[in-house]
This record gives C-alpha cells, sequence and structure tokens, in this order.
C-alpha cells in the first residue's frame, strides 16, 4: 500500500464523517418539529436519520483481489430512518394535537445525539491525524531525496 492510498482511505473517512455530523445536526436542530412530511393527508413528525457506513464492498472476485491489494476506505452505504415511534405528549393547546390533546413529537433523543456528535468528532479528528501522519513522512521522503 502506498502513502497516496492511505491519504485517500483517510479522505473517504473524512467525507464519510463529515456526512454524519451533518446528519446528526440535522437531527438535534429537528428534535422538536412535529411537522415533518405530509403523509397520508397529514402531518407526521419529523423522524430521525442514521448514517450507515461500509467498507468500499467488492463484487466479484477481481475486485475483492484489488481491495486486498489496494484498500478502498469508507464510504456511506445509506441515510436510514429510524423506525422507533414517536413520544406521544400531552398539550391541548399545541395546533397539531389530536382529539384527546396529545402531540406526537419526533424520536430524535438529544442526549443519544450529543454521545453520537461527540463520538463522530472524535472519529473526525482521529483521521485528520493519521492524514497529517502521513502528509508528513511524505514531506520528510521527499526531503530525503534532496
Amino acid at each position: 500500500m502506498s502513502i497516496f492510498q492511505s491519504l485517500s482511505i483517510n479522505g473517504s473517512a473524512l467525507t464519510a464523517q463529515r456526512l454524519k455530523l451533518d446528519v446528526v445536526s440535522s437531527n438535534i436542530a429537528n428534535a422538536n418539529t412535529t411537522r415533518g412530511e405530509f403523509v397520508n393527508g397529514k402531518w407526521v413528525p419529523y423522524r430521525r436519520k442514521m448514517v450507515e457506513l461500509a467498507a468500499g464492498t467488492p463484487s466479484t472476485f477481481e475486485s475483492y483481489l484489488k481491495q486486498e491489494l489496494n484498500p478502498t476506505g469508507v464510504r456511506v452505504n445509506k441515510i436510514v430512518a429510524d423506525q422507533t415511534p414517536f413520544k406521544a405528549v400531552y398539550d391541548p393547546s399545541n395546533p397539531d394535537s389530536d382529539e384527546q390533546g396529545y402531540v406526537m413529537m419526533p424520536n430524535v433523543d438529544v442526549t443519544k445525539e450529543m454521545v453520537d456528535l461527540m463520538a463522530t468528532s472524535r472519529a473526525y479528528e482521529a483521521n485528520i491525524t493519521a492524514f497529517n501522519a502521513g502528509k508528513t513522512m511524505l514531506q520528510k521522503a521527499l526531503e530525503i531525496g534532496k
């Protein structure tokens, strides 16, 4: 594996972690959004989103072999909606409440999102550190050739 491949792997991880940070930030921003989507004639609360990461998955034997020789890094597999049920909160003064006075609130737990935010930012920082270490090694290797 060359130094350029390691920089490429770190770059793909940085891109994936950045998207994950964006999704977690969106979840936190919409933690109280009761009108997320209009489905079947009524408003449905915002549904928490999650990022699914995966290794660059090959599909053929040749691509498996190439991946072993040249690792491909990280990719975003998909962004999925969390199917946890919504929370019912009694608030008859809310315009989105039903006949019994309950409002359906998003399935976003701000504490869980903050933990995800911290873990993702730490992973992002770790990838920056690894990227900078690779860059420094490359610079030192170029200085040897002077």
